[in-house]
C-alpha cells in the first residue's frame, strides 16, 4: 500500500509517521507549506494521512479532483512535536491503531492490485482520548 503522510512543513510529524509505516508500506511525506505536496503525490497514494483537518481542507482546495478519489484520514496530531520525538511516536502509533491503518491498507492494496481506485471514500477524523 502507498501511504502519503502530510503535515504543515513535511519535516516532523509526517516524516515520523512515514518512517513508522515504512516497514509494511510504501510511504512518502510532504507538507502543505514546505516540502510541498503535489497532485502527483496525491494520485500516487492509496491513503493520505493528514495530521490536522486544515491540511485535509488545503488538499481539497488545491487538488479537488484527486481529493474526491483518494481516502484521506485525519490523525488529529497537533503541531507541538519534533521529528521522532518519543511522545510523537506514541501518539502516531495510538492513532494508527485506532484507525486500523493496517486493515485500511489491506483494502487499498487490493484495489491497487486490481488497477482500480474504487469509489470515493469518506473523509475521516479520529480523536483518541
Amino acid at each position: 500500500m502507498r501511504i502519503l503522510c502530510v503535515c504543515n512543513q513535511g519535516r516532523h510529524r509526517s516524516r515520523t509517521a512515514a518512517e513508522l509505516l515504512a516497514a509494511k508500506h510504501e510511504t512518502r511525506y510532504r507538507g502543505i507549506y514546505g516540502n510541498l505536496v503535489s497532485k502527483e503525490d496525491i494520485a500516487w497514494a492509496d491513503l493520505v494521512l493528514v495530521m490536522e483537518d486544515a491540511q485535509r481542507k488545503e488538499i481539497a482546495r488545491l487538488f479537488p479532483t484527486h481529493y474526491l478519489q483518494t481516502r484521506i484520514l485525519n490523525l488529529d496530531v497537533p503541531d507541538i512535536y519534533s521529528y521522532a520525538q518519543p511522545e510523537l511516536i506514541a501518539t502516531l502509533r495510538d492513532r494508527c491503531v485506532a484507525l486500523r491503518v493496517a486493515t485500511i491498507a489491506s483494502d487499498a492494496s487490493q484495489r491497487s492490485a486490481s488497477g482500480t481506485r474504487g469509489s470515493p471514500q469518506p473523509k475521516t477524523t479520529v480523536r483518541v482520548a
